[in-house]
């Protein structure tokens, strides 16, 4: 049976293994979450010996992390050129599409995902899956005004039950100060079609649905380290 340490060293030694494609003077996309941290870190390594790097944060607390690890954050608000943006995810299908957002920071993760030039997703072997959907729920952020008519639209569409999401009894508030709501779908077999149809809903602002941007897949296994490059686009 495979424990909560064993997985949390799969996700380390992939995290160890994606560093290897990041070289001096890059400007790195930091991602947000368990496996992302260990990514954190690692760069702060290189750091400390002697590489230089700039980073982009997914997060505050990736932000706080990246700080404390030595590792020099570009202004957030800038425009950026980011080399390789590096981030965990919570579902992986066969087509590298990714299910995120069980943290809360998909938003600025797919803005980071979608600026740079290379994206490389971390995970361990149980985050893959036949299908996205049906054990993890699909993350939607939306704006808080008239969010439960925004759920009853994405319900109706999906013909899924939405939950709001609550931390410690209140709604869980993203950084950007909007709502997440779950949706709980059996199985999504289009993710392309779903993500853009769930974006035509007003109140919506972005889903937790990743697709076609993946272009590199680290996998960490109790065999090894896995490394899957997506198929040219």
């Amino acid at each position: 049976m495979t424990t909560l340490q064993d997985l949390d060293q799969l996700k380390q030694a992939a995290a160890l293994k994606a560093v290897d494609y990041v070289k001096d003077g890059m400007v790195i996309g930091l991602g947000t979450g368990s496996t992302a941290k260990h990514m954190v870190i690692a760069l702060g390594e290189k750091v400390k010996a002697g590489m230089t790097l700039r980073g982009v944060p997914t997060s505050q607390e990736t932000a706080a992390l990246a700080r404390q690890s030595g590792i020099t954050l570009i202004d957030t608000e800038n425009r950026w050129d980011i080399d390789v943006a590096i981030d965990g995810a919570d579902q992986v299908d066969p087509a590298f599409n990714l299910i995120k957002g069980g943290g809360g920071a998909l938003l600025k993760e797919k803005i980071v995902a979608a600026s740079a030039r290379q994206f490389i997703v971390l995970v361990d072997h149980t985050k893959r899956v036949p299908a996205l959907g049906g054990t993890f729920p699909l993350p939607i952020e939306v704006v808080p005004f008239g969010w439960g008519s925004t759920a009853r639209e994405i319900e109706r569409l999906t013909k899924s039950r939405v939950v709001l999401r609550e931390r410690q009894g209140n709604p869980f508030r993203t950084e950007a100060g909007n709502l997440i709501v779950d949706a709980h779908i059996d199985r999504i077999d289009r993710p392309e079609e779903l993500e853009s149809a769930l974006n035509l809903i007003p109140g919506v602002v972005e889903t937790g649905l990743f697709v076609g941007r993946t272009d590199i897949l680290i996998v960490g296994t109790p065999q090894g380290v896995d490394v899957q490059y997506a198929p040219r686009r």
